[in-house]
Order: structure tokens, then C-alpha cells, then sequence
């Protein structure tokens, strides 16, 4: 059956899922609601495969190291599980080129990341980390031949001039920047580059991406969730989960002025297109 709509960028292997993952995937697959659940390291990763291999169709993974997991310090209970003071929290995990490469032969896996700059907190010594590793999967995405799926937050000067340096290692289709947050001059040099844009439940709430939004227009936009994050309107504050997507998918025409129907025609093409699924 093909999807109505396809949330390229959700997380329903993380913790905040324990105990109904497998509700929640469900509920967005009877909706027409196909998902991509993003990997932010080892751990998320494979259980992101682990959790895809259980569908026949319509869940698919992405691989990854998060800039943020490169250090030490983080800790997220929703996405790691445990108390914020200790249980499970992120190892300033170095990317294993040869593992990531093995596990993302997979054919579940449509995509590298998700992988990146994050810059809200961040030293010196952090973002020489953050280079390398994405680095790093950049040419896995080459090698194997899969998207990247991009996280970038307040890095983009940084982030455009390392894609254009690598510029012969991306692919045709060479990805999604996430929960796209820059200027239109940064989607301008994006684009060039060959890059789409993801947009998820803030658009339902903050007027601040509109105007980028009518730049990019719906050839270059795919739409996210980033579940269990960021819940739309009428569910902020919430968990967040697939089939809420909706509600981004309706926001998204209101902002365009086409027809939601004619948002979800176009972005699930363009999902399907990018990550072969």
C-alpha cells in the first residue's frame, strides 16, 4: 500500500516509546503515515534497524552519530531513558567508520545520521569532533550510496563550507537538512548543493519559517515530525508521534496556499525519491 504521508525524520525507538512503540507505529501505518526512525548513535541505531526489520513495509531507519553524542556530557531521559542525574547517558561516542558501514548495508537503512554541526553548546575541542565525524559520514553516505540525514544548529556558515569541501562525495540525491532553521541565504547555498528541507510541528506554532518555507517551495520540502519532540498545535506540550503529521502537512498548505492534499502528493514523492523507498 503506498503512504498518504511520510515522516522522513521520527524516533519512535527511543525511550519515551518503551512501553507502546509498537501501538504508535501502528497507528501512523493504518493512517497512511510511513516513517523513517533516525539513529543518533550505536545504540539508537540499531535498535532504529531492529525496530524496522519488525514492518514489511513502511518503517525504514537511518544510521547515525548526532554532533551532540560526540561529547561526553549529554543526557536526554526521552530519548536515552533513565534519570537526568545518571542511567543511560551518551558516551562522547567516536564514529566507528567500519561498524556504521557494516550495519548500514541493511537494506532497512535509507539514510547516514542523522550527522552534523550543533553549535548550542559547544567548545573548541567539541566542534573539531563534530567536524570529523561528519566528516566521516559524508564519505559513508558516498560509499554506500545513502542520503544524509543533517542536523544543524547554529553552525550553518560552518556546515555549507564543509559540504561544499566535500562537495565530490555527496550523492545525486544528496539529503535532508532537518528541521531546517537557516536564512534564505543558507537554503539558497543548500540547494545548490542539492539538498531538501524537512519541516515538523513548529511551523504550527511559529510564524518565523514562513517566509523560507515560500523560498524553498514544496520541490525541495519533505515533511518530519522529530517525534517524541516538538508536538503541533493541537498537541504542543505533549508527546509527539507520527501521525501527528498531519497536522504539519496542513500548516504547510495554509503557509503555501495549495491544497493539503497536493503537500502530501509532492513531499511523499520527494521522500520516496530520496531514500528509495
Amino acid at each position: 500500500m503506498n503512504p498518504r504521508l511520510i515522516d522522513v525524520h521520527t524516533h519512535t525507538q527511543f525511550a519515551a516509546y518503551e512501553k507502546d512503540s509498537r501501538e504508535v507505529i501502528v497507528r501512523a501505518l493504518e493512517s497512511g503515515v510511513w516513517i523513517i526512525n533516525v539513529g543518533t548513535q550505536v545504540n539508537t541505531s540499531i535498535r532504529a534497524i531492529d525496530v524496522a526489520r519488525d514492518y514489511k513495509e513502511g518503517v525504514y531507519a537511518a544510521i547515525g552519530l548526532h554532533p551532540i553524542h560526540t561529547d561526553k556530557s549529554y543526557h536526554d531521559e526521552k530519548e536515552l531513558g533513565g534519570p537526568p542525574t545518571g542511567g543511560f547517558t551518551s558516551r562522547g561516542e567516536e564514529f566507528d567508520y567500519e561498524y556504521y558501514k557494516k550495519v548500514g548495508q541493511h537494506s532497512k537503512v535509507v539514510a547516514i545520521g542523522e550527522c552534523g554541526l550543533d553549535y548550542y553548546r559547544s567548545s573548541q575541542e567539541t566542534k573539531k569532533k563534530q567536524f570529523a565525524a561528519f566528516e566521516a559520514q559524508i564519505k559513508l553516505s558516498h560509499e554506500l550510496q545513502k542520503p544524509l540525514m543533517i542536523h544543524c544548529r547554529q553552525a550553518f556558515p560552518d556546515l555549507i563550507k564543509l559540504l561544499t569541501n566535500n562537495y565530490k562525495l555527496l550523492t545525486n540525491l544528496p539529503g535532508v537538512v532537518h528541521f531546517f532553521s537557516g536564512t534564505k541565504n543558507d537554503a539558497k547555498a543548500l540547494m545548490e548543493l542539492g539538498f531538501s528541507f524537512s519541516f515538523g510541528g513548529v511551523t504550527t506554532f511559529a510564524r518565523d519559517y514562513d517566509e523560507v518555507i515560500k523560498y524553498i517551495g514544496l520541490d525541495r520540502i519533505v515533511l518530519e515530525t522529530d517525534a517524541p519532540y516538538v508536538a503541533p498545535t493541537p498537541h504542543r506540550g505533549k508527546r509527539n508521534e507520527p501521525t501527528y503529521i498531519v497536522y504539519v502537512a496542513e500548516k504547510l498548505a495554509e503557509i503555501l496556499g495549495v491544497a493539503t492534499d497536493t503537500v502530501a502528493k509532492m513531499t511523499t514523492a520527494n521522500a520516496r525519491r530520496i531514500f528509495k523507498i
